[in-house]
């Protein structure tokens, strides 16, 4: 079979460990094999590089194993060719060893030009992609953290929604900063109400008026537990 590649490696990547086949051409142009494996370590991973650099090596490919290739792609691009390859594909090569050993079986397919890379975008946009889903995520936890307190509020029958726009704004975090107490409510819900029509600061009153059920008990580290939680 032709060879595509003549200087390449495969890298079967594990969560502590990367084995790594290294193929180049001996003395007499046949293809000579060598396998060595590394830790994850950074350490490691520069030594992987810097062995493979130093043999040569121009082509690395890869199974995209859960997020464990990541920093392998992040430390070697720009200089090697990198291929992630999904591992639903290389298992669909025919002829596939049953030695177990997959970097050497990584490393025959990508040298004969059997394998189709994934797209992987430049690593600006990478990061782009990162800082959108962490700010995607954080929107999620907030919105969570609100109808968490507003299920909490009904459940004393406390209406801050009703009188509120916005139950984390400045006015309804006054009313929730107060005291249990309900005339320390009452009293804070006529601040909240002044300059309003008498009948505005009297609904204010009445919606934050409810009554307060026994607090859940905390562990010793002061974290409620989901099996401790209210409703």
């Amino acid at each position: 079979m032709e060879i595509v590649y003549e200087r390449g490696s495969g890298l079967d990547i594990h969560k502590k460990t990367v084995v790594a086949c290294l193929i180049t051409p001996d003395a007499q142009g046949q293809r000579h094999k060598v396998l060595r494996t590394f830790r994850t370590l950074t350490a490691d991973l520069l030594a992987l590089h810097d062995w493979l650099a130093g043999a040569g090596c121009t082509h690395v490919a890869m199974e995209s194993t859960g997020v464990y290739w990541r920093p392998i792609f992040n430390l070697f691009e720009g200089d090697f060719a990198l291929l992630l390859v999904n591992a639903a594909h290389i298992k669909a090569v025919p002829g596939r060893k049953t030695d177990g050993r997959d970097a050497e079986w990584i490393a025959d397919l990508l040298q004969h030009g059997l394998l189709t890379a994934s797209f992987i975008p430049p690593a600006e946009q990478r990061e782009l992609r990162e800082l959108t889903r962490h700010r995607a995520s954080l929107v999620e936890d907030r919105t969570r953290v609100v109808n968490r307190l507003q299920k909490v509020l009904e459940d004393t029958n406390i209406k801050l929604g009703d009188v509120a726009t916005d139950i984390l704004g400045k006015s309804a975090r006054a009313m929730q900063d107060r005291p249990a107490g309900r005339a320390n409510r009452s009293q804070s819900a006529g601040r909240v109400g002044a300059g309003t029509p008498a009948g505005q600061a009297r609904g204010v009153g009445a919606g934050v008026s409810g009554r307060l059920q026994t607090a859940p008990s905390l562990p010793a580290d002061g974290v409620a537990g989901p099996d401790r939680w209210p409703g």
